[in-house]
C-alpha cells in the first residue's frame, strides 16, 4: 500500500513538474536551480544548469526518485523492531548487507564519521 501511495505521488508530482516545465520555462528554470543551490549542484562550473536541469521531470528521474523512496521503507527503524538490513558498500567495492557483519556473540557498533 505504501509504494503504490509512493507511485501516485511521484507521479503527479512528475507529471505535473513536466507540464510546468512546458508552460512556464523560465519560472521552472529558476525553481529549479534554487534547488541546485540546496544540494550546491550549481556550484560546479563544469556542471551546468543544461547538463541536469531538463533532467528533471523526466521518466529517468520518475524512475530514480521511486527507487530511491521505495528503498527508503526498508531502512526504516522503529523502537522494540528488528533493525533494517541495508545494504552497504564495503572499501573494495562489494555490496553486503548490514547484518551480514554481525558475529554470534558480539554486538555490532556503528561508527559514523567522516574525513575532510
Amino acid at each position: 500500500l505504501q509504494k503504490i501511495l509512493i507511485l501516485l505521488q511521484v507521479t503527479l508530482s512528475v507529471v505535473v513538474g513536466k507540464i510546468l516545465m512546458i508552460l512556464f520555462p523560465n519560472a521552472m528554470k529558476k525553481y529549479i536551480l534554487k534547488l541546485g543551490e540546496k544540494s550546491r549542484m550549481n556550484k560546479n562550473p563544469k556542471f551546468s544548469y543544461e547538463n541536469w536541469g531538463p533532467t528533471f521531470f523526466s521518466f529517468k528521474y520518475l524512475l530514480f526518485v521511486l527507487k530511491v523512496k521505495w528503498k527508503r521503507l526498508e531502512d526504516e527503524a522503529f523502537e522494540g523492531h528488528p533493525a533494517p538490513n541495508t545494504p552497504v558498500v564495503t572499501l573494495s567495492g562489494e555490496v553486503r548487507h548490514l547484518l551480514d557483519f554481525m558475529g554470534d556473540n558480539r554486538p555490532l557498533i556503528l561508527n559514523f564519521g567522516s574525513c575532510t
